[in-house]
């Protein structure tokens, strides 16, 4: 089966890749829709709660910052330089990724006083909300369409190509040497 590069760089580079780039900003990011829960339910604006939803905010959205920073400058531009996206799945399973930690990033902004200065607490929960919300859906798209093998739109692999096994992938090697795509020689 092909894989999406969404999936690929998940799968290299065991257990790091799946370390960095899904579990500490999807821990993170589910700490705070979670407390958000508390906090929506109960109205408590102060307490430990609230100082984890906090904390949790602030480092996924700065984290998220370096993991679309990194791989727009180390995958998603040199994949599309070299033509090298396994159909619109592909597309759409990287883009949703990125596009995921933007509401990431704007709760951050929000919680370090950069956006919303001004607004009461209940708007600000509000938009806190609505960033979490649109971080879940952004977020499972990217999983789902990760998951989908882009032979479904035509794909045909490294091996249809008479490329060898070596064919560009997304992976943090890649990434971190600056290989600007196409297949190694």
């Amino acid at each position: 089966m092909n894989m999406t590069h969404y999936m690929e760089l998940l799968a290299t580079n065991q257990p790091w890749n799946l370390i960095i780039f899904m579990a500490i900003p999807v821990i993170l990011a589910e700490t705070v829709a979670i407390t958000e829960l508390y906090i929506l339910y109960t109205r408590k604006m102060s307490g430990w709660v609230r100082n984890l939803n906090r904390a949790a905010g602030v480092v996924v959205g700065l984290y998220f910052i370096g993991i679309i920073t990194h791989l727009m400058v180390n995958a998603v531009m040199p994949i599309t330089k070299a033509g090298e996206w396994r159909t619109i799945i592909d597309v759409i399973a990287v883009s949703t990724y990125l596009i995921a930690g933007v509401p990431m990033v704007l709760i951050a902004f929000q919680e370090l006083g950069i956006l919303h200065k001004g607004q009461s607490e209940e708007k600000k929960l509000g938009y806190h909300a609505i960033y979490v919300a649109v971080f879940l859906v952004f977020a499972h798209l990217a999983m789902i369409a990760g998951m989908t093998d882009p032979s479904l739109l035509g794909y045909e692999g490294a091996a249809a190509h008479g490329a060898t096994s070596q064919e560009h992938t997304m992976t943090e090697s890649d990434a971190t040497s600056g290989h600007q795509g196409g297949t190694h020689k």
